[in-house]
Order: C-alpha cells, then sequence, then structure tokens
C-alpha cells in the first residue's frame, strides 16, 4: 500500500497557524516552530494553503508568483527549510496549486491589460454584448457574488469565476499548459511530495463559453472533459519522480461516478468526498453517503478521501450544533440559520468527535484542517468591518463568507493572541473569541477528556486497527445507529437520542465519550475489539 493510499493529512491555513515575528500573520517560522507538534499529533503530512505571493485578494488564492514565497510568510530559503525539517518528522508535505485562474497583478495579466502580442490569449477576454458592448459576454456569475466578468479600460471583458482579481487562465493556450507542468517540477525538485489543486474541476470551460441560463445541468464551467487530458500530463511529470509525487482534487462535481472520472490510473491519485462533509449527523444518510464514496472510488481502484471541514465551509462542531436537515447540507442554508437557531456547541462538539472517530476508521485518507483536533468552533459574530473574505463584498454584504472557520489557532493562555503571536505583537489578521483559552493546545494537552486527546489516541490506535483491515461490512440498519466491522475490529455511531445496546463480548477500545458498560449514549461512537475466539 502506497502512504497516500491511507494516510491522514493535516491542513494548515498558514495565516491562522502560527505567528512568529509578531505582524498577526501566521508564517512559515512559525509552522516549523510547531512542526513536533504535528508530528505528536501522529498525522502523516501536512497540506499547506497558497504561500506564494499575492496580493490576497482572496487570501492567497490570487496567486503572482508560482515559483515564490509571499514575503509576509517568510522567504524560499525558508520554506526549502521547513521541508527538510517536515521530512526528518516523517511527515509528507503537500502543496496547493491553484490552476484555474492567477492574481490581477501576475506578470501575465499585466501584459495582457497592456494588451502586448498574444498576452490576452492567456486569458478568457470577449467582447462584451449589446450595442454599445457594454453587457457581460455571457451570464455566467462569480461564485462569490455579483457578475463573473469585469471591463478593461478598452471596453472588452475578461472572465473571473471568483474575485476580479482572480482572472481565468485560458487553458486552450499551450503556453499556459507548459507553464504550470514547469511549476509543478520546479516545487517537486525541491521535495515537495505532492499538490492538492484548487478548483481542479474549472480549468476547461465549456466551448464558446455558452449561457448557463436555466439549466440545472452542469455549470458550463466545471467539470468538462477536456480537464482529464491536462492531469494525463500532470501524471507523467509526477510519475517520473522517485519516490512518486501525488495529486489530491478538489473537484466539486454532481455525482461519485463524476469524481471517479478524475481518479482513473493515469489521472490523479485522490479526491475530497465533500458529500461526507455535506451529510447531516444522520445515521441514514453518513452510510449512503459512505457506501456511494467507496463504491465510485473502487471502481477506479483509487481510494476514498474523507473530509470533515476545510477552510471554505464552516467548522464541524458549528454544523453540528443545530437541529439537522433531510438531505445533504448547503453551507448558505446553514448561514442563514444562524440568525434563527442558537448553536448548542455542547451538542455539537459531542457529534464532531463522534464524526472524528467515524472518519478515521474508514478506509482511505482522512484530512483534518487545523483546529479540528482542538473541537474550535465556527466563530460567527465576527464584526462586519473585520472581514477580509471577498464574498463578504460581492454578495453585496448578504454572506459573510469563510472567515469565521480561519481564526487563528489559540496555543496557550487566556487571553489573545493566546500564543499565536509573541507578546507585543499586532493583532491577529483575523480577532479571537474571549474564550478560546479553554480550547488551547495548553490547556488540552493534559486534559484526557479532551478533543486534543481523543484525537491523538485515535491517530496512534488508527495504523494498527484499520490501515489495512479490509472492507466495510455493514453490521446494522437503523436510522438511529451506523455500526460497521473491518477486519478484526468494529466501528459504532449512534445519532440517535437514546442508548443502543452494543454486542456482547467485545471490548470499547475508544469512546468518544463517557458510555456505560454494554451501550452507546446518543452522539457518541466507539471502536470495539472483535469478538474473542472459541
Amino acid at each position: 500500500m502506497q502512504w497516500w493510499e491511507s494516510a491522514v493529512v493535516y491542513q494548515v491555513y498558514i495565516r491562522s497557524f502560527a505567528d512568529d515575528n509578531g505582524d498577526g500573520i501566521g508564517d512559515i517560522a512559525g509552522l516549523r516552530s510547531r512542526l513536533p507538534y504535528l508530528a505528536a499529533l501522529g498525522i502523516d503530512a501536512v497540506w499547506i494553503n497558497p504561500w506564494y505571493p499575492s496580493p490576497m485578494a482572496d487570501a492567497g488564492y490570487d496567486v503572482s508568483d508560482y515559483r515564490g514565497i509571499e514575503p509576509s510568510y517568510g522567504t524560499l530559503g525558508e520554506a526549502e527549510a521547513f521541508i527538510a525539517d517536515a521530512h526528518t518528522l516523517g511527515l509528507k508535505v503537500i502543496l496547493d496549486i491553484v490552476p484555474n485562474h492567477t492574481s490581477d497583478q501576475h506578470e501575465w495579466f499585466q501584459a495582457a491589460l497592456r494588451d502586448e502580442p498574444g498576452a490576452r490569449q492567456r486569458y478568457l477576454f470577449r467582447s462584451g454584448r449589446g450595442a454599445d458592448g457594454d453587457l457581460p459576454p455571457n451570464d455566467w456569475g462569480s461564485i462569490f457574488g455579483g457578475p463573473a466578468w469585469s471591463r478593461v479600460a478598452d471596453g472588452s471583458w475578461y472572465l473571473h469565476l471568483f474575485a476580479p482579481g482572480q482572472p481565468d487562465l485560458n487553458w486552450e493556450h499551450p503556453q499556459v499548459r507548459a507553464e504550470f507542468e514547469d511549476v509543478l517540477g520546479f516545487w517537486f525538485d525541491k521535495g515537495v511530495d505532492g499538490f492538492r489543486i484548487d478548483v481542479a474541476h474549472g480549468l476547461v470551460k465549456a466551448e464558446g463559453l455558452p449561457d448557463r441560463g436555466n439549466a440545472k445541468t452542469t455549470h458550463p464551467a466545471f467539470d468538462q472533459d477536456g480537464v482529464h487530458e491536462i492531469y494525463r500530463g500532470w501524471r507523467a511529470i509526477a510519475d517520473q519522480y522517485a519516490p512518486q509525487r501525488v495529486f489530491i482534487a478538489e473537484a466539486w462535481v454532481p455525482s461519485s461516478e463524476r469524481l471517479a472520472r478524475y481518479l482513473r490510473s493515469d489521472e490523479l491519485h485522490t479526491a475530497f468526498q465533500f458529500d461526507f462533509l455535506r451529510a447531516p449527523w444522520r445515521a441514514e444518510t453518513l452510510r449512503a453517503v459512505i457506501d456511494d464514496a467507496i463504491a465510485g472510488a473502487e471502481s477506479v481502484g483509487a481510494p476514498p478521501t474523507w473530509v470533515l471541514s476545510n477552510h471554505d465551509v464552516p467548522r464541524t462542531v458549528t454544523r453540528y450544533a443545530r437541529s439537522q436537515p433531510a438531505s445533504l447540507v448547503e453551507s448558505e442554508w446553514e448561514r442563514s440559520r444562524w440568525a434563527e437557531e442558537q448553536a448548542d456547541h455542547d451538542l455539537g462538539r459531542r457529534r464532531a468527535r463522534a464524526c472524528a472517530l467515524l472518519q478515521l476508521a474508514l478506509p482511505g485518507t482522512a484530512y483534518v484542517y487545523q483546529g479540528e483536533e482542538l473541537g474550535l468552533e465556527e466563530v460567527e459574530d465576527l464584526p462586519d468591518e473585520v472581514r477580509q473574505d471577498p464574498t463578504w463584498v460581492q454578495s453585496g454584504f448578504t454572506d459573510v463568507g469563510r472567515d469565521g472557520c480561519r481564526i487563528p489557532l489559540p496555543w496557550a493562555g487566556n487571553t489573545a493572541p493566546y500564543g499565536f503571536s509573541p507578546p507585543g505583537g499586532a493583532p491577529t489578521w483575523l480577532p479571537q473569541p474571549e474564550h478560546w483559552g479553554a480550547h488551547s493546545v495548553a490547556a488540552q494537552q493534559d486534559d484526557v477528556d479532551s478533543v486534543l486527546h481523543l484525537y491523538r489516541q485515535a491517530l496512534a490506535l488508527r495504523p494498527g486497527l484499520w490501515v489495512e483491515a479490509g472492507a466495510v461490512r455493514w453490521l446494522v440498519n437503523t436510522p438511529e445507529a451506523l455500526a460497521f466491522q473491518r477486519g478484526a475490529a468494529q466501528c459504532w455511531v449512534n445519532t440517535g437520542d437514546t442508548e443502543i445496546a452494543l454486542p456482547e463480548r467485545l471490548s470499547v477500545i475508544l469512546a468518544s465519550g463517557p458510555h456505560a458498560v454494554g451501550v452507546l449514549p446518543p452522539d457518541t461512537a466507539a471502536w470495539l475489539a472483535a469478538p474473542c475466539e472459541s
């Protein structure tokens, strides 16, 4: 089995992980200093959100130089030292690559604005519609809100599926393809073990950029068949290295069957299963999502990849802290309920603990977003004036966006910045809640009942218990509980309101919360030993 088929990967949102120089922004030096913490947690790899030079129109997902390091994060030399330190501790390093768009400050786009010969062909410039060309070329909207087109001085328009500062590249242009293949090699040569691909489903657009209209089919900007040729080229580059470099796709597609197309043997290695993240705390839905994800991945010989949270969605504790819908959750719907139903974070934390055990018992790879191991909740009450997510502005100040899951981590102490920055430094780039000292690493370090202790126990047990345990075999089929056996171990999860009986003659190896002998309380999960041989 290859490492990437069963790894636990820890996601570092670098701006919010650890600040070494006191400017209130996380940096590479801060990340290096916390590598022993990550190694002790028991993970296999670290995925780092973009650390390249950027004007920060979208927190680094607007890249101006794919071969450099954002000065506020550090230097290229520091990045190389970090990679070496991580490898010394046995940790793989996965970077983020952003191929759908560049920054509007990228030298290519600046040349396009100057209308230098051939420069605009690397992006998607079009003439406007209407008598004077003053209407956008089509009806596409930005993911962040508002139109997906902006007009430049000469009257032409350029496409940006996200912020205006993130112009989409034209992946039909050979220079674009050659440039990114070179970028991959640049970082692979520095020892990077793989890449998470941002908007992996969005590089190729439908021919002619047609209107979307009211059709409920796939958006013309996403999941087009032409994207697979690009990834076959990328896979050929990764396969030239020993050990082999790997890719993880962020691909929001309509089904597991469509997702499996990205995972064919000559394309990408793994892809996030977002339906698991979107599933409500309901046994029936979770079971259906798990079956679907495993079947889709198995159809092309790839491992399923489980993710409970990331930098783009409300934190798990908060998603589970309110009443649960009957179907998969939409972030917009969830945020709309924040003012309608008070969050019960204790309830959400119990459910998040239980689902962590479920996630880590499943076959394949698992991703843990920074702060999940501390049981942090979404910060829903940020003052409007501190919000920095472009979604807030582009939605006309109606969608609060993603800042609430990106708050700098609490490491120690009872007052901000909780060890995130050195004493006397600048305020953190987003403010931390007043009560987060209770959730800091230091506060949980020696607490056997803490979320951090649960994660450390689970990650220590996982290699021997689950990694090579084989296929999922379901044991119960009820609306309140899901339970399965893999190899010599079982995982039981109670999503109902009453306790459920556990099998006799089994030992509880690890539980997400207090439990009585032979029964599992509501909102609790447990790992059990196999029956004794007679």
